[in-house]
Parts: structure tokens; C-alpha cells; sequence
């Protein structure tokens, strides 16, 4: 396992370094608005002086004139490139953290769940996606304070080192401020995670919910949390509002204490009315906490969501290698495989083969193991020790592509993705041809309710009423089309009714040369038809050998459900 270029302390760099020109952009021209707005008050003062003075100012109020349309101009680009920024950067990090999720596999769903996962990225992705345009503007918002500072000191020092006394106590509060705020929005961020959770466990058990009547009861357990998260939210604003009501405080006096020094420097004839007017707009300019607030809040709460996103891409990725598949028949092997989940061993040192071309049908009680065993013989998982190998390869030195190519999976529950029912049935890393996906949903004996739909094969999934036993023959069908060495059917033929199951399992297991087939069996009929069984009992191999062998064994047939005096 590999962790994600991406890591945690990484992703806030990854992502500036996408943002590149385009934060670039809207710092340039933030800070050019900035700089227009440092140059206004000047040019303000330097009017007001010639009109005291009864001289000719025409040029100098149009140079006024100029400057505010251009600061207008400059502020609505600003705005724009800021969407601009925050929309591409939104979609970098959904399409980062979705990639990573696809190729981490199970194991992201079963860390986070997937109403979590979901809240990560359409939420905390949208709100880190602003990150690089609120850094970007914060820059440029500095150049307000320090271009002020420097304007009081180029009128008259005094007025500089009357700022610059009060200063610190200003950025303790800003310090203070932004590090509260990334406190609250985290908070407030994980409990928004925990409810989406909620939700969407529930919409999956929506209609076990309605059958037992608690819905009222499932409401009020997805919606406990609010009351956190109410009090999370309470939490930001108060920050923010103390945090202002500081700042306004500090802010004023800072501005009232420049202007007095002012008036008396006026008084004793050392700056002018005109520099007096531009002393008390750069004073302003010099205190820009609303601004700076604005920015790290939005900072704060960019940081917060970035890291839920890191936490998501912490969690190792499958690497994969670069041998190919030699020639073969697709002789799966497992060796010494022992796999856990948490502190619990759910595989315990099996030891498997399953020759080329041949079926082996798992069996075992439930929580023996047999879903896992599915997953690490196609790689789905991998073990904590041993390894599995595929015509004597080791599957985690496969090339992804061949990996992929060689191994096929039809579950209990597919999920149907594709635009039309043929997409779904061809949805795989190679495209099969029309006639081999019509040929596939006919050995699936799916060819016949597809052919009923209103447009056949054309028609979109989300307008094919199916049941569960039709939606599993679309997933035989679609493992079927792609074929490859290893079939793997976890489970996939559950809810089927015994006459179809009959019918695919005489066609999955026709004479012929044909793949390898692994199949989770839980009926009689299943077990019985494969070449072999392997019996799983506590996450180890209990036995192995034909069905007709092993039914002497009552223990084995209680697997079944019979009486073991059956």
C-alpha cells in the first residue's frame, strides 16, 4: 500500500501549485486595486489643496475621477478571476480525492462511510476550493495596512510611529482570531460529516425503515447531532463577532489617535488640510481589519475543510507493479493469506489452489470469511500476510491494466453504472463489442426483460424498472462480457429464483474451455455442480474436496441449513 502523492501536509501545497497563474492573476490584480485605492486619497488631498487655494484643479479632479472608475474596473475582475479560481479549484480537489477514494477501494467506504465521504466532497471540497483565491486576496489586502503605514510616514513620521504603537494589539487579535475560527469550523465541519453519514445509511435502508414504522425514530436519530452542530455554529459567530467587536474597538481609537496628531501637526503649519484628508483615509486603509477578518475567516474555515480532505487521502492506496500475465489457464493460488479487519482475524492462514478453468465453489457460515476471500483473490483487498497469485504471478506485482483485464466480478448487489443498459453491461476498463454484450446478457438471462424495456438495450438505467433478481442478472451479465481468466461471483446469483439460477449456473459451468470460476455459494445446488468446495469454518479451511464428499460430513450440511442428521 502507497500513501497518496497527496498526503496531508502536502495537499494545501498541491493545491496552490494548481491554482498557479490563475491565483497569480487575482493577487496582481488585487493588489493593483490595492495599490489604486493607496493612491486615491492622495490625489484627494492634492485636489482639496488647489480648491482651498483657488487654483486650477480640473486635471486633478478628472485624475480623481479616473481613479475611482479604474478601482470599479479593477474590483469587478477581481471578482471574477475569484470564481474563476474557487470554481477550478473545487473541481481539482473533487477530482483528487474522488480518484484516490476509487482506487483506495473498500477500504475508504468502510474508514469513513459513504454519506461522510459524499459530505467531504461536495462540501469540505467547496470550501477548501476557496483556499488559494482567500491566500491570494489576503496578500493583496496586506498591501493596504503596509501601504498605508508607509503613505502616514511619507506625510509626516509622527503619524507612522502613532499607528505603529498601537499595531501589535491589532494582530494579536487577528492571531487569536484565525486560530478560534479554524478550531470552530472543524468542529462544525465533522459534525455536518456525522449527519450526512446518518442520512445516507438511511436513504439505503429506506424501505426496511418504512416496513418496521420508525421512521419518526430514524429522523430523530439523524438529526440528533443538530444540537452540536448548533452549538458549533453559535461558536464560529461568536468568534467572529468578538473578534470584530475587538477589533472595532482597537481600530478607532488607532484612527482617532492619528487624526489628533494630526490636527496639531496641521495647526503648526506642517502638513497641509489636503494631506490631513488623504492622513485620515490612509489611517483607515492602515486599520483594514474588516478585510483581513473577512480573509482569515475565510482561510480558517478553507484550512479546517482541507483537512478532512487529507484525512481521506491519508488513507493508503493500492500500489500496483508492472509484470504481465504469461500465458495460463488462470490457476489462482493462495498462500499462508492470513487478513484482519481492525483487531479481528477474519482469514487465518489459508492456503488455496484452484486449477485453471476449473470452479470452486466457498462455503462457510456466516463470518467465516468468504466476501474477504472474494475480495483478495481479485484483488479488491489485499492480506496482511502471504500472497495470492494468478498463473503464478503475485497480483500485487501485476500492471494494473492486466490485473483488471484478467479478472472479472459479478456481486450480490452491483452497482449499475452507464448511461443506457448497454453501457452498464460493457461499464469496464475494455469496451466489448455490441454482439458480445447481447451474447453476455443472453447467458446471463437478462436478454429477455432488457428486450421488454422501452428502448432495449438504449434505454437509460434510471428508467429500468428492475427487481433485485433482474439488476443481479445485469452484473452476471456484464462479468460475462468482459470474461478474462478469473470469474469471481460473490454472492451474485442470491436473488435469483431457482429456475434462472439453474440456467446461468449450466451456462457458467458449460464444457469448454472458459475461465476459472469463484463462487460464494449458500445453496445446495450450487455447491454442487462446482468442481470443487472449499469449506471455511472461523477463517480457515476447514476442508476441501467435492460437494458429494463433503455432504457426508453433517456439520458441513448444517452449513446448508439441513438437520446434521439429514
Amino acid at each position: 500500500m502507497t500513501p497518496s502523492p497527496d498526503a496531508p501536509d502536502q495537499l494545501p501545497r498541491a493545491l496552490l501549485r494548481h491554482a498557479g497563474a490563475h491565483a497569480a492573476a487575482l493577487c496582481a490584480v488585487s493588489t493593483a486595486a490595492t495599490a489604486v485605492a493607496l493612491l486615491l486619497p492622495a490625489a484627494l488631498g492634492r485636489t482639496l489643496d488647489l480648491l482651498l487655494a483657488h487654483a486650477p484643479a480640473a486635471r486633478w479632479v478628472a485624475c480623481c475621477a479616473g481613479l475611482v472608475l479604474l478601482l470599479a474596473v479593477l474590483d469587478g475582475c477581481a471578482g471574477v478571476v475569484t470564481g474563476t479560481l474557487g470554481a477550478r479549484s473545487t473541481a481539482w480537489l473533487r477530482g483528487r480525492v474522488t480518484g484516490h477514494v476509487l482506487a483506495t477501494g473498500p477500504r475508504a467506504g468502510a474508514r469513513f462511510g459513504a454519506g461522510d465521504l459524499v459530505a467531504r466532497l461536495v462540501g469540505s471540497a467547496a470550501q477548501a476550493g476557496t483556499a488559494p483565491g482567500a491566500l491570494a486576496a489576503l496578500l493583496a489586502a496586506l498591501a493596504g495596512p503596509v501601504g498605508g503605514v508607509v503613505a502616514l510616514a511619507l506625510i509626516d513620521p509622527w503619524l507612522a510611529v502613532v499607528f505603529l504603537a498601537g499595531a501589535p494589539v491589532l494582530a494579536l487579535l487577528l492571531r487569536a482570531f484565525a486560530r478560534d475560527t479554524s478550531a470552530c469550523a472543524a468542529d462544525y465541519q465533522r459534525v455536518q460529516g456525522r449527519i450526512a453519514g446518518a442520512l445516507a445509511e438511511a436513504v439505503g435502508g429506506s424501505r426496511t425503515i418504512r416496513a418496521a414504522g420508525v421512521a419518526d425514530r430514524e429522523a430523530d436519530r439523524i438529526l440528533a447531532p443538530l444540537p452540536e452542530l448548533s452549538r458549533a455554529g453559535h461558536r464560529m459567530w461568536q468568534v467572529q463577532g468578538r473578534a470584530a467587536a475587538q477589533a472595532v474597538t482597537v481600530a478607532p481609537l488607532l484612527n482617532l489617535g492619528v487624526v489628533a496628531v494630526a490636527g496639531l501637526l496641521l495647526v503648526r503649519h506642517r502638513i497641509t488640510v489636503g494631506e490631513l484628508l488623504a492622513a485620515s483615509r490612509y489611517a483607515v486603509l492602515a486599520t483594514g481589519v474588516g478585510v483581513l477578518v473577512g480573509h482569515l475567516a475565510a482561510l480558517a474555515r478553507a484550512r479546517a475543510a482541507s483537512g478532512r480532505l487529507a484525512e481521506v487521502l491519508s488513507e493508503p492506496a493500492p500500489g500496483f507493479g508492472t509484470r504481465h500475465l504469461p500465458p495460463g489457464p488462470g490457476r489462482l493460488e493462495l498462500r499462508g493469506v492470513t487478513s484482519r479487519r481492525g483487531r479481528h482475524t477474519v482469514l487465518d492462514g489459508v492456503d488455496l489452489v484452484v486449477p485453471g478453468g476449473t470452479t470452486l465453489a466457498v462455503v462457510g457460515r456466516s463470518g467465516s470469511g468468504k466476501s474477504l476471500l472474494a475480495q483478495l483473490a481479485g484483488r479488491l483487498a489485499d492480506p496482511d500476510t502471504g500472497e495470492v497469485l494468478l498463473d503464478g504471478v503475485p497480483l500485487h506485482a501485476l500492471a494494473h491494466a492486466d490485473l483488471r483485464r484478467a479478472v472479472s466480478y459479478a456481486f450480490e448487489r452491483p452497482a449499475l453504472l452507464g448511461t443506457t443498459v448497454e453501457d452498464t453491461i460493457a461499464f469496464g476498463l475494455t469496451a466489448p463489442t455490441p454482439d458480445r454484450v447481447r451474447s453476455a446478457a443472453t447467458a446471463a438471462r437478462a436478454d429477455t426483460f432488457v428486450r421488454r424495456l422501452p428502448h432495449g438495450y438504449a434505454t437509460p438505467c434510471s428508467a429500468a424498472p428492475r427487481s433485485g433478481g433482474e439488476s443481479q442478472r445485469l452484473g452476471l451479465a456484464r462479468a460475462f462480457a468482459h470474461g478474462g481468466r478469473l470469474m469471481i461471483l460473490d454472492d451474485a446469483l442470491s436473488s435469483l429464483d431457482t429456475v434462472t439460477e439453474h440456467e446461468i449456473t449450466e451456462s457458467l459451468l458449460a464444457p469448454g474451455a472458459g475461465p476459472t470460476r469463484l463462487l460464494i455459494a449458500h445453496r445446495t445446488a450450487t455447491a454442487a455442480r462446482a468442481d470443487a468446495v472449499v469449506w471455511l469454518d472461523g477463517g480457515r479451511v476447514r476442508a476441501t474436496g467435492p460437494h458429494a464428499e463433503l455432504w457426508r460430513d453433517a456439520e458441513y450440511r448444517a452449513v446448508f441449513g439441513e438437520g446434521v442428521h439429514a
